[in-house]
């Protein structure tokens, strides 16, 4: 991806967020330069992957094959290994109408997916088999707003501003929006992304970034390369 569509994407992003009244932590609006002049004080932003975040999964069509990630919060893995401290993560997303997140599952994390407001977020469902697989055959659990909801496998299911649904670790699952745009939260167990997600099929997590502009925020995936 250029660095100007990049760009492109996050203020767009931004201005979606605020529609909804939803406002960002301070270091939202820093500045390259900024985080720079404040390297010193920001080692949890860096070290918890906190702030801006897109992917096109590899895919060179983030229109149809994306997501927008703002993490606003995160723990820590050893917390998680402890069993105390900070075990939790928060995410804000905004999802595109007809763009699809690719079918996966997670390891360890499990997540609540919350519509925050705009159009329909649809979630397909699977259960995993023995082999941490799609299962095809059998029905899925989860909970929506702490209802159980047992589902043929391959479910879509229909997610309304307001309402959610909890993903425990092993479920697959893909998403879009229909109708509209969506604004999604998500709130979940400590996120690493370099290590939970597996995927149904070969894909990258991180874009490629050809730099034909400065970058107006730097994203997570930034941060390796700046603050080296």
């Amino acid at each position: 991806m250029k660095r100007s569509e990049i760009n492109d994407i996050l203020r767009a992003g931004d201005e979606f967020i605020r529609s909804f009244n939803f406002l960002l932590p301070p270091f939202a609006g820093w500045t390259p330069d900024d985080m720079e002049a404040r390297r010193p004080e920001i080692g949890e932003i860096i070290g918890s992957n906190l702030g801006w975040d897109i992917t096109d999964f590899g895919s060179g069509a983030f229109k149809e094959r994306g997501l927008f990630l703002f993490t606003l919060r995160n723990g820590r893995e050893e917390d998680l290994r402890r069993g105390s401290g900070m075990c939790y993560a928060e995410k804000i997303m905004v999802v595109r109408q007809d763009q699809v997140t690719p079918m996966h599952r997670h390891v360890v994390k499990a997540e609540d997916i919350i519509n925050r407001g705009g159009a329909t977020l649809a979630v397909k469902l699977y259960a995993s088999n023995d082999a941490g697989e799609i299962d095809q055959d059998h029905d899925v659990t989860v909970a929506s707003d702490g209802i159980l909801r047992e589902l043929d496998a391959g479910s879509i299911l229909k997610i309304a501003p307001g309402e959610s649904v909890t993903l425990l670790p092993g479920i697959w699952h893909a998403f879009w929006a229909e109708g509209g745009d969506a604004l999604v939260g998500e709130v979940s167990t400590v996120n690493n992304d370099l290590t939970d997600n597996v995927f149904a099929e070969a894909i990258g997590r991180f874009p490629e970034i050809e730099e034909d502009e400065a970058p107006w925020r730097l994203m997570v995936s930034d941060y390796g390369k700046w603050f080296a």
